[in-house]
């Protein structure tokens, strides 16, 4: 008989913008969420952080990436990067 894999669920994703890198192997990642007021229905903005493992090190501050849940990796770090969206090109000329 033949062993088939069975899918292991859908992960959710996220997209936000790289806020630190300060910590190795670890970025701290803020994403955006806009929903109207349940009352006024006026659009609202929240912000929410996660932390995420970022293996190579290769997300700056100012990048758009892509996060995945995953297993806890430690106290805080419950994502992982998935990819880097969009480069921040005003890094480097704020930097000069």
């Amino acid at each position: 008989m033949e062993q088939t894999k069975k899918p292991t669920g859908h992960r959710k994703e996220r997209v936000g913008e790289v806020v630190s890198n300060k910590m190795t192997k670890t970025i701290v990642v803020r994403v955006e969420r806009r929903f109207p007021h349940p009352k006024f229905k006026k659009v609202i903005t929240r912000y929410k952080k996660f932390y995420a493992h970022d293996e190579k090190s290769e997300a700056k501050p100012g990048d758009q990436v892509r996060i995945q849940e995953s297993r806890p990796l430690s106290r805080l770090k419950r994502w992982s990067l998935v990819e880097v969206v969009a480069k921040n090109t005003q890094a480097a000329v704020a930097a000069v």
